[in-house]
C-alpha cells in the first residue's frame, strides 16, 4: 500500500502547488483556464497519441474487460436513472456528472495502485485503452453537441457527424491508434518533442484543479453538491461493488476478481475536471466529485485489500 499512498502523495503535492500559485496571486481564473485549455487541447492530445501508438492492444482483448466495461456501464447508468428525473440537468452537465461517476483516474493514480496492490501495472492497460478509445471520444462527441446547440442559427447534420474527427483528443487517440494498427514505427526524432509536450498534461491538469479549489467554492458547497454526492457515492462504492458482483457471476476469482474490483474503485480522473472546464459544463461538479472520491478512494481500496487481497 506504501506505493499507492506515494501516489496520492505526489498527485496532492502537485495540486498544493496549483492551489498556492492562486493563494499568492500569481494565477487567477483566466489563467486557471488558459492552463485546463492548454492541457485539453496541446498537452493531452500528444500524451495520448504516445499511450496509443505504443500500448499492446492484445490487453483490450483479456478475459476481464468484459467484466470492467460491465461495471463501467452499471455506473453511469445508475448516475443518470438518477439524475435525471432528480435534477434535469443539461446534457453537457449530464454527461459530466456521468463522466464523474464512472471514468477512473487509471494514468497517475491508477499506476501506483495497480503496482502496490496487484504487483502488475499492466492492469490498467485495458481500462486506460477501453476509457481513450471508447468512453471519451463518446463522451466529447456529446459535449460538442450541447456547444452546438447552444451556438445561434440551425446546424447541419453533417457537422454533428464530423465533430468528434474535429476534437483534439480525439484526434490523438485515433492517430495514436491508427499508428499502432498500422505497425508504424515513429522516428524518434519525432517521438521526442511529441513526449515533451504530452509531459505538460498532467501538471497542467492537477495544477489548475489546485487553482480551482483556492479560487472557487469550497468543495461540497454550492447548489450542485447533490449530483456531486450521488456520483461520488457511485464513483467510490458502487463502481466496485458492481464490478465484484458481475465478475462473480462471470466465474472471475483470486487475482482476476481482486484486479477488477481494486480498478473499479479507483476515483474519477482530473481528465472530467479539464474537459467540464473546456467545454464549460458541470466545472464545480466534475472538481468536487475528484476531489472527494479521491479522498475517499482510499478508505475504499483498503478494505478491498483487506476482503480479497
Amino acid at each position: 500500500m506504501q506505493g499507492a499512498i506515494g501516489g496520492i502523495s505526489t498527485i496532492w503535492v502537485v495540486i498544493g502547488v496549483g492551489w498556492l500559485i492562486a493563494h499568492l496571486g500569481l494565477v487567477n481564473q483566466g489563467g486557471r483556464r488558459l492552463m485546463s485549455v492548454l492541457a485539453f487541447t496541446v498537452g493531452s492530445p500528444a500524451l495520448l497519441f504516445s499511450l496509443m501508438s505504443t500500448a499492446d492492444l492484445q490487453h483490450v482483448f483479456s478475459h476481464t474487460v468484459l467484466v470492467s466495461i460491465l461495471a463501467v456501464v452499471i455506473a453511469g447508468s445508475l448516475y443518470l436513472a438518477l439524475a435525471i428525473p432528480l435534477f434535469r440537468p443539461s446534457l453537457g452537465d449530464g454527461v459530466i456528472g456521468f463522466m464523474s461517476s464512472m471514468y477512473t483516474n487509471a494514468a497517475n493514480f491508477g499506476l501506483p495502485v495497480a503496482v502496490a496492490l496487484l504487483h502488475d501495472a499492466t492492469w490498467i492497460a485495458p481500462i486506460l485503452l477501453m476509457q481513450l478509445a471508447f468512453i471519451m471520444p463518446m463522451c466529447l462527441a456529446l459535449l460538442d453537441v450541447a456547444a452546438k446547440r447552444s451556438e445561434p442559427g440551425s446546424t447541419r447534420w453533417v457537422s454533428y457527424l464530423s465533430l468528434p474527427f474535429r476534437n483534439p483528443i480525439t484526434i490523438g487517440i485515433l492517430a495514436g491508434l491508427a499508428v499502432n494498427l498500422a505497425g508504424v514505427q515513429v522516428p524518434e526524432v519525432v517521438m521526442r518533442p511529441i513526449d515533451m509536450v504530452g509531459g505538460i498534461a498532467l501538471p497542467l491538469m492537477l495544477m489548475a484543479f489546485g487553482v480551482s479549489l483556492r479560487l472557487d467554492p469550497l468543495p461540497g458547497k454550492g447548489p450542485h453538491r447533490a449530483p456531486m454526492w450521488i456520483a461520488t457515492a457511485i464513483k467510490v462504492v458502487v463502481h466496485p461493488f458492481a464490478a465484484w458482483a458481475v465478475g462473480t457471476l462471470m466465474g472471475l476469482s483470486g487475482t482476476d476478481l481482486y484486479a477488477v474490483v481494486v480498478l473499479g474503485a479507483l476515483p474519477a480522473a482530473q481528465n472530467v475536471y479539464v474537459t467540464a472546464t473546456k467545454y464549460g459544463q458541470g466545472e464545480l461538479l466534475a472538481r468536487d466529485a475528484v476531489f472527494w472520491s479521491t479522498i475517499l478512494s482510499v478508505a475504499s481500496l483498503l478494505v478491498i485489500a483487506a476482503l480479497l487481497g
